[in-house]
């Protein structure tokens, strides 16, 4: 019986549900987008383009490893844990003839693979390029559509794609820059594949000779390529390759990585893209923050419309309380109409979460979060797992929701229906001062955790349960806002003291509407603001510890050395130190490095040293920020075994600490050590000082012969970071963004829920003797309250979530509080209310007020 007045609830009472529906539909919607981000970055293939035609492929090991034994009860446990590196580790030579002797082999083709970028002027979507030996074109395969092959060191060979974009043709000269200094090089041949131009890439080649040459890197090798002979399976040479390596030990590269590895099939493209794996963790970090955090969204504002729903049909209720309806009856009633809206709006949901989640997938593509070649999988378990979550969280706010109205006595119901309840019940006191204990728990545990890793998701979940914490006391707090917001509500006349008595008299009606606009405004702010929290804090730093009046930058892969040694040679320079960052591990942790020419240093650089000193800085020394210092239990004079970026193992003594960790990274090595680990070992930027009276003009002279090298004042470079900061706001908005994007909807829901259902309200006041325009300005009145006590919550939740984010990550309480970006958040929020309210509030006010008297 039960089950049909849920169906039949269910169909008369559309309006009432629709509330709910959107609610559950969002977050089923959330749920699908963000768990096919999440198996995407479990799952997902990574395609391979230049090793097409090549079904074997060995490269070094690029992880660094680590492994423990521990012994509990007896019994020994082995864990072994590997984490990816940042540069690319290349093989020993040697390693060619070891996988050419190897039964079944038809052919190996040494690869080689390096930054080379043609100094053209070329579209601004330009892919990168690189340059290989033509001996290597075979891989995909390519063959000459024009010209011949490169036969010396002066003439190179570039793909289809890339000619055609930069105009070029052969017997043309084309100006290379590769990881020395630039060259320019006669175009001898086109190259093209029967499969189609690179997606992610563009590929030039040059002789054999002037490849190696090129890549400095002398005895090693990126890749070998390997070619089964007829009828050999490539897995079962795999594994021939991998027993042959092992036994030859040809794994130990000295240029980094722990071991070779074979990879076939689908494993090939993250040996050719390395950034594959670092995309991967990425797409989990962001699928898993996201879903957790709309998770918890969805539970807070799913809650909130079924409390709002339930609210309205009090009345209903209650009646059935009063004609023998048991308390079991009805909570299963209301369950099953939970269910029912729940299932409908997880089907829904997920459906619409397919789409979405190709479209953020496209738009982390387009903005580099993850390579394009990183196949989105698109499976059926985070559409189970959608339909899952809506049904439970459905059911879970019915049964809390409803649980009440169950449980009292049918007298009672009746007469609760008549008014709202005076006091909200203990329970919901109580959980509410529990959460905001919790979150003050949370916000004490933010202001001292130092890593953005750390602190990025406990900083959305101290803001969520702050805001469920608001959610739970709604009702008390709106009163005494309400209080508050007596005095300057009065002089608004007959609407204004309309609005405060509702204020007052509906407290619970009300708080449903504050909670999803707080949490709008808290959620929104700490979004925005975290990054140019951190990022101004970076910038204060290297700005305070930037010595040097100057600067050299490149617009294109970096300032080469022979321009560095040009400006150190130039009359009135007395320093020039050259930067170069990467990523380095100690044991299995990833800190930021740089690498700096210690030369001068003390003249262009200051960290702001603590402990030790820069003087005699050389190249078995390491300067660490006090943040690693603290973690690594480091002091000067200790010796520190970390694995470079491309896992070269190396030792090196701490000769200083220093407290500018943000704005220089947490370890800073010599420059030339960093540079012969890394992908692209020109020099990011050069620091330059100088004496005083040594001008611009004089400097530019200088590296005039340098292709794209300038010379900015360190007031420009400065300028040149803060305009880059955005970039982190953006990806940080983009990966919140869907949550936010529910949120807003959830205000526009309640608070449209709120005034469609106050029609028998709107009549009653019409027949006391209100105009249509006095009831739509209370209306208005209700609205600017609650944004107003929505937004004074949810900016004291975003200012003591920010504040100790800041306390953590800078050591100071200056979180960056942007004026106008947050009146614009208050003014969106103000807006999605007004009109969530005016709106309804018209259509309900042409019902003619004797209609609605009569029929209810």
């Amino acid at each position: 019986m039960m089950l049909r007045y849920a169906l039949q609830t269910v169909r008369d009472r559309k309006a009432g549900f629709l509330g709910a529906f959107v609610a559950l539909l969002c977050a089923a919607t959330l749920v699908t987008a963000c768990g096919t981000l999440l198996e995407t970055g479990l799952r997902g293939k990574i395609a391979t383009e230049r090793y097409a035609a090549t079904p074997v492929v060995v490269s070094a090991d690029q992880n660094v490893h680590r492994t423990t034994v521990t012994e509990k009860k007896g019994k020994t446990k082995t864990k072994h844990k590997a984490k990816p590196v940042t540069e690319r580790a290349w093989l020993p030579a040697a390693t060619v003839d070891t996988v050419r002797s190897v039964p079944g082999v038809e052919r190996v083709v040494p690869e080689l693979s390096f930054q080379a970028v043609p100094l053209v002027k070329t579209p601004a979507a330009a892919k990168p390029s690189y340059g290989h030996a033509w001996a290597s074109a075979a891989l995909i395969p390519f063959t000459l559509a024009e010209g011949r092959a490169p036969q010396n060191g002066g003439e190179v060979v570039v793909d289809r794609e890339l000619a055609a974009r930069a105009g070029l043709r052969t017997g043309v000269p084309l100006t290379v820059q590769a990881t020395g200094e630039p060259r320019t090089y006669t175009v001898s041949g086109i190259a093209q594949s029967a499969r189609g131009d690179l997606a992610r890439q563009s590929a030039l080649f040059f002789a054999d000779s002037e490849a190696r040459r090129l890549a400095a890197r002398d005895g090693q090798v990126t890749a070998i390529g390997v070619l089964p002979a007829p009828g050999i399976d490539p897995g079962e040479l795999a594994g021939r390759l991998r027993q042959a390596l092992q036994g030859a030990g040809s794994g130990q590269a000295d240029g980094g990585g722990s071991g070779a590895q074979v990879a076939v099939g689908d494993a090939r493209g993250p040996v050719e893209f390395l950034d594959a794996a670092g995309a991967r963790i990425k797409l989990v970090s962001m699928g898993g923050a996201m879903g957790g955090t709309s998770l918890l969204v969805a539970i807070l504002v799913v809650v909130g419309t079924f409390a709002l729903s339930v609210q309205q049909r009090y009345r209903e209720l209650a009646l059935l309380r009063a004609i023998a309806a048991t308390p079991k009856q009805l909570r299963r009633m209301i369950g099953r109409e939970a269910l029912l809206v729940g299932l409908a709006a997880g089907v829904a949901g997920a459906l619409a979460g397919l789409p979405l989640a190709a479209w953020l997938h496209g738009r982390f593509v387009a903005s580099g979060v993850v390579p394009a070649n990183l196949e989105r999988t698109a499976g059926v378990f985070p559409m189970f797992a959608a339909v899952g979550a809506s049904l439970l969280g459905a059911w879970a706010a019915a049964r809390i929701t409803g649980r009440r109205i169950a449980r009292i006595r049918p007298a009672e119901a009746l007469a609760e229906a008549a008014v709202e309840r005076g006091r909200p019940a203990w329970i919901r006191v109580a959980v509410g001062v529990l959460l905001l204990a919790g979150g003050a728990v949370l916000v004490a545990v933010l202001s001292a955790l130092r890593t953005e890793p750390a602190s990025t998701p406990v900083t959305f979940l101290a803001v969520v349960v702050l805001a469920a914490a608001v959610s739970l006391l709604g009702p008390l707090l709106v009163r005494g806002a309400a209080a508050v917001l007596a005095g300057p509500l009065g002089p608004a006349g007959p609407g204004g003291y309309l609005a405060t008595a509702n204020l007052r008299g509906n407290a619970t009606r009300m708080a449903s509407a504050v909670t999803p606009i707080a949490l709008l405004i808290g959620m929104t702010c700490t979004v925005l603001f975290i990054t140019p929290t951190l990022g101004d804090a970076a910038r204060t730093q290297a700005r305070d510890g930037v010595r040097a009046g100057w600067m050299l930058a490149a617009q294109g892969p970096g300032v080469t050395g022979g321009a560095a040694e040009r400006i150190r040679r130039t009359p009135g320079v007395t320093a020039a130190t050259e930067i170069v960052h990467t990523s380095v591990r100690v044991g299995l942790t990833k800190y930021g490095a740089q690498g700096v020419t210690p030369t001068g240093l003390t003249r262009t650089w200051n960290p702001g040293v603590t402990a030790g000193s820069l003087d005699g800085f050389g190249e078995k020394s390491v300067a660490v920020s006090e943040l690693a210092a603290d973690q690594l239990g480091l002091k000067p004079g200790s010796p520190l075994e970390l694995a470079l970026g491309d896992g070269t193992p190396v030792t090196v003594t701490v000769s200083a600490v220093y407290a500018r960790g943000l704005g220089f990274g947490d370890l800073t090595l010599a420059h030339d050590l960093v540079a012969a680990h890394v992908d692209n070992p020109l020099a990011d930027s050069v620091l330059v000082a100088a004496e005083p009276g040594t001008g611009r003009e004089q400097l530019a002279a200088a590296v005039a012969g340098f292709p794209g090298v300038g010379v900015v004042s360190a007031r420009d470079a400065d300028a040149v970071r803060a305009e880059g900061q955005p970039a982190g706001a953006e990806i940080n908005l983009l990966a919140m963004g869907l949550v936010l994007a529910f949120t807003a909807i959830a205000v526009v829901n309640t608070l449209a829920m709120s005034t469609s259902e106050r029609l028998r309200e709107f009549a009653m006041l019409r027949l006391a003797g209100a105009k249509r325009r006095q009831v739509l300005r209370m209306l208005r009145m209700e609205a600017v309250a609650v944004v107003l006590i929505g937004t004074a919550l949810g900016s004291g939740i975003a200012l003591a979530v920010l504040t100790a984010f800041s306390v953590g990550m800078t050591g100071a309480a200056a979180p960056a509080l942007l004026p106008v970006v947050y009146v614009g958040v208050v003014g969106v929020a103000g807006l999605l209310a007004l009109a969530a309210t005016a709106l309804p509030g018209r259509v309900a006010l042409r019902v003619p007020p004797v209609e609605v008297a009569t029929s209810r």
